[in-house]
């Protein structure tokens, strides 16, 4: 098994019809404050009334392959009959050269690429989108067949959480993969929040933090029809 951490995760089908899935884990943050780049691909590969059996393998990656890091997303797109990971944002320790005794720790928001993963092959390559300026750590991801919705996030840099939303499209044709970015109105300003998939075209957003490190209470909903995204308040429970 992976060693314990905190990292992105993803369900990965072969294909959107598939009924088979895997959980895909990437990076993360282990209890003695190590990161790591590491793949891991789990499945069932037994299931009874007493107990599940999963079968994780580690997939070695080559080409443009995401330094270790954390408070980063991944996720899955589907186009043309094909499949391929996306990872986005997080933090990563300093450069070496510039860590001393006292920085030794000391974390910067990982470069705002993007970076297509064949989960299959084990290719990675990277793509610098001139929308996405800054490294965003902790935001909300969604994926709908060949899109990626980005929502929110936090920059160390300039320790804000911006009204982010940007719509990240993946083509895979039978040549090279095209990606392309557009930012939408109506983002959100939310970190480190809950995703919640309520039905096939709705999600929740729960929890997590607005400007000034203020826990947020408020809950959204956000909803598609005809690739529009559209995100409302609903109601709250009554918490603290």
């Amino acid at each position: 098994l992976p060693p314990l951490r905190y990292p992105a995760t993803c369900i990965f089908k072969g294909s959107l019809e598939s009924e088979k899935y895997q959980y895909v884990i990437h990076g993360g943050k282990t209890p003695n404050n190590e990161l790591s780049d590491k793949i891991y691909v789990m499945s069932v590969v037994c299931k009874n009334n007493k107990k599940v059996t999963f079968r994780c393998i580690e997939k070695d990656l080559v080409g443009d392959v995401p330094e270790a890091r954390y408070g980063h997303s991944i996720d899955v797109v589907y186009s043309r009959g094909k499949s391929m990971g996306v990872i986005f944002g997080g933090r990563a320790y300093i450069p070496s050269a510039q860590r001393t005794t006292e920085k030794w720790n000391s974390v910067a928001d990982c470069l705002p690429h993007v970076f297509l993963v064949d989960f299959e092959f084990g290719c990675s390559t990277s793509y610098i989108l001139p929308e996405l300026q800054d490294g965003l750590s902790f935001h909300v991801s969604i994926a709908r067949n060949d899109t990626i919705y980005i929502l929110g996030g936090h920059s160390l840099a300039n320790n804000i959480r911006p009204a982010n939303l940007y719509r990240i499209r993946v083509d895979l044709p039978l040549g090279s993969p095209a990606v392309n970015c557009t930012v939408l109105p109506g983002g959100i300003s939310v970190s480190s929040a809950i995703l919640t998939q309520t039905n096939k075209d709705e999600f929740v957003i729960v929890g997590g933090y607005q400007p000034e490190n203020q826990k947020r209470m408020v809950c959204n909903i956000v909803s598609f029809e005809d690739n529009k995204i559209e995100i409302r308040e609903m109601e709250t429970p009554d918490w603290t």
